[in-house]
């Protein structure tokens, strides 16, 4: 996995910190290739991988279905979790700081979740997402718990100029008496995208308040588009 560490080494990460702080998200880059990605989605019919598979019109989240990673981890994805946590939380702390936050995360992912496991949250949220035509979802925050990390990584498995029409991922930010913002981005293979878990820190004339964000993903009008989500708390 020396490769893929490498790799996430290389990334902008003050611009991509810089991004974040001016619109509550930022593509990072290409972090996976196309044989990698090929294999998380292999994995998709391993049953034995997964502790929850979600039909999200049961639950009117929108239409199409998605499973939660059981522990351990396939190895890829426990490293890019890792991996990506180690130039996260740094970001993460400022803007806790700038919302008044008490909590801060520790540099080691490992002590994050220890973090997590003092309060209940021990179930991993690592997810792949599977659409197909006509499925969607709704816009929202993935909140499992009482500890959050600031930001969250959607992968892109899928090749939208070949596997899939339509599906692009859907970001909407409220301002307090505003209206809302949005941003439709369209992800190519292997491309990967950090966005705000719930808030983003607004610098105003008293200081910082927060602009709440959501997201969700637009209606595949053809073919079949795979995600891997990253949440980096886990769950009750």
């Amino acid at each position: 996995m020396l490769e893929v560490a490498n790799r996430v080494a290389e990334f902008p990460w003050r611009s991509i910190a810089d991004r974040l702080a001016q619109e509550g998200f930022s593509r990072i880059g290409t972090l996976l290739t196309e044989s990698e990605c090929k294999e998380l989605r292999s994995l998709y019919s391993e049953s034995e991988r997964f502790r929850a598979h979600i039909n999200m019109a049961r639950y009117r989240f929108g239409k199409g279905e998605y499973q939660y990673f059981a522990y351990p981890l396939p190895e890829l994805v426990a490293h890019l979790r890792e991996e990506l946590y180690a130039y996260l939380y740094q970001t993460a702390n400022a803007w806790l700081s700038a919302l008044g936050e008490e909590t801060t995360c520790p540099a080691k992912f490992a002590a994050f979740l220890d973090q997590c496991r003092a309060r209940g949250q021990v179930r991993p949220t690592p997810l792949l997402l599977r659409y197909r035509a006509g499925d969607f979802n709704c816009l929202h925050q993935d909140i499992y718990g009482d500890v959050v990390f600031p930001f969250q990584v959607i992968v892109a498995l899928s090749d939208p100029l070949i596997d899939f029409r339509g599906g692009e991922l859907l970001l909407i930010e409220q301002r307090p008496r505003a209206q809302s913002r949005g941003y439709a981005l369209t992800l190519v293979r292997g491309e990967a995208v950090v966005i705000s878990t719930r808030f983003r820190p607004i610098k105003g004339t008293r200081g910082y308040y927060r602009a709440t964000l959501r997201h969700g993903v637009s209606t595949v009008l053809a073919g079949e588009r795979f995600t891997l989500g990253l949440v980096f708390h886990d769950s009750k």
